[in-house]
């Protein structure tokens, strides 16, 4: 049969996301794009937040407050999709939303660390992608049981949600990023965007940015870029209309 795509169910369940990892002799960058239900509230756009381990930028989900991917001015980069390795049953209440647990796990010089020592009982399932003292990592949280690995930065990596792709259709986004990455001799933030924002085959339920009915779609597609020089967070409202950045600068 042919790759289902996931529909959404209790309104309080967030989706998202499509996640992508590059890295180049000179840069990083991760680039998400965020499936959500159009009726949430609107994220805030990236700002600056004093964090106890320093500062951190990151956009503000307008519903619990908390967020799905950040920057910190160490260089650490980390993103969240929702789910593990397959689509879980949503069962709340839940004690904290993933968005918040993400905040607590970021704000540390060592947030692999922090997700192995974390209480997550009675939290969403999750999959964070993270880039730590120039590593990357990959951390799942199935409901009962974390798993941690690093990940070879060398290769590219793409992530689909499974709360709203099976198997198979992200086998297919697997493919379609292949062949980008075939015909695309420079990469750039800009050319990584392009991707994140046209990939596809004309089906509007798994093309990168996706649309079921106008009810569930990508609301936002959000990029990290990280070099020597510095980094920076770029943010592209697709609901709202706006386009933000914040970056922190070498001295």
């Amino acid at each position: 049969m042919p790759g289902r795509v996931i529909l959404p169910g209790n309104t309080d369940n967030a989706y998202m996301c499509t996640v992508t990892f590059i890295k180049t002799s000179d840069k990083v960058f991760i680039t998400s794009n965020r499936d959500e239900l159009a009726l949430r509230p609107a994220a805030l756009p990236p700002a600056i937040y004093g964090g106890d381990s320093g500062r951190i930028i990151f956009p503000k989900d307008g519903l619990a407050g908390g967020t799905w991917m950040a920057l910190h001015e160490r260089g650490n980069a980390m993103v969240l999709l929702n789910g593990a390795f397959e689509r879980h049953i949503h069962k709340p209440p839940y004690r904290l939303s993933r968005g918040l647990i993400f905040l607590q796990i970021f704000d540390s010089a060592t947030p692999v660390f922090t997700f192995q020592q974390i209480d997550l009982d009675q939290i969403e399932p999750f999959t964070l992608v993270i880039w730590q003292q120039h590593a990357l990592w990959e951390a799942r949280w199935d409901g009962a049981n974390k798993t941690w690995r690093p990940m070879p930065d060398d290769v590219m990596h793409i992530w689909s949600s499974a709360t709203l792709y099976d198997e198979e259709v992200r086998h297919k986004r697997e493919a379609w990023f292949d062949r980008w990455q075939a015909a695309s001799p420079v990469i750039s933030t800009e050319s990584i965007e392009q991707f994140h924002t046209f990939a596809g085959e004309g089906d509007a339920a798994t093309d990168l940015r996706m649309n079921r009915d106008g009810l569930l779609q990508t609301v936002s597609i959000s990029n990290i870029t990280i070099s020597d020089t510095g980094s920076i967070f770029r943010y592209n409202d697709l609901l709202q209309g706006g386009f933000y950045t914040q970056s922190f600068q070498e001295s």
